[in-house]
């Protein structure tokens, strides 16, 4: 299929209605019951996000201004936080394992298109988040990507391949400057 028959052929939405009117409605739930709360109010959102479907562990912390895509595709470990700002676009699944920080305004971007087919196609590419790690203020991490444990990706670096276990990674694209100590709790 050639690019000017595919413009005039676009499939149709990658997602069905149901699914479409549900993330209407958690939409709706976050900003009337989460959104303007406090930020010590963390239990309140977290038993919000279970109720849609997350599943968060104890003591996590997410604050009232994260916005999440779809609360059933988004698994939070223990001790972790979201921080103020954060945005999880998991069309696809994001896994954040215990004791993570994902600091203010950084970005989780757990989809991306086809651009080998005209008509782009939506691909659903999960995000893990090894133990330990540390998303700094306004980073990226790109779809398909893993964080091992104990990762760090420094402020505003774009992480677009898997980041390797208890290393330090700054820019864009992401590289590694440094080793980490591994630490134990």
């Amino acid at each position: 299929m050639d690019w000017d028959s595919a413009a005039k052929h676009r499939h149709g939405p990658s997602f069905s209605l149901a699914n479409r009117l549900s993330r209407v409605a958690w939409g709706l739930c976050w900003l009337l019951l989460a959104r303007w709360t406090p930020p010590p109010l963390h239990r309140w959102r977290c038993g919000l996000l279970r109720l849609w479907g997350a599943e968060v562990g104890r003591d996590v912390r997410v604050y009232g201004s994260v916005r999440i895509w779809h609360p059933a595709n988004l698994a939070i470990g223990p001790g972790s936080v979201l921080g103020p700002r954060v945005r999880c676009y998991n069309q696809g699944r994001i896994t954040i394992g215990a004791a993570v920080v994902v600091s203010q305004d950084a970005s989780l971007c757990a989809s991306t298109h086809d651009v080998t087919d005209p008509c782009f196609p939506l691909l659903l590419r999960p995000i893990d988040i090894g133990d330990h790690a540390w998303i700094a203020a306004e980073a990226f991490v790109g779809p398909g990507v893993q964080l091992g444990t104990g990762a760090v990706l420094g402020a505003r670096g774009v992480a677009m391949r898997d980041l390797a276990a208890w290393t330090v990674f700054s820019g864009n694209p992401a590289q590694p400057l440094k080793l980490r100590q591994p630490w134990h709790e």
